[in-house]
């Protein structure tokens, strides 16, 4: 995150109306709800782990144990269990 100044993005009416709240301190103000993005949407990871997860969950039906598919994508048995019986 990095830091602006007020000044030179505020109008100084509005500088001085947040001058009655806070002074000398760092403000953090949030994006709108709106503009917020899911983890990994930007750079893919997501989309890279919900196709991996379909292939353990494809694996699973076709009668790969959860042994193996642990193995095979480096997982903990539990986190294949997660993905394999997890609901959607």
């Amino acid at each position: 995150m990095k830091y602006v100044k007020a000044e030179a993005v505020l109008p100084q009416s509005l500088v001085r109306e947040i001058q009655k709240y806070v002074q000398g301190e760092t403000l953090y103000i949030p994006k709108p709800k709106a503009e917020y993005r899911k983890w990994g949407s930007r750079s893919g990871s997501r989309r890279a782990i919900d196709e991996r997860n379909a292939e353990i969950k494809a694996a699973f039906l076709h009668g790969k144990t959860i042994h193996e598919l642990a193995d095979e994508y480096y997982l903990s048995s539990e986190t294949i269990k997660k993905i394999v019986y997890k609901k959607r």
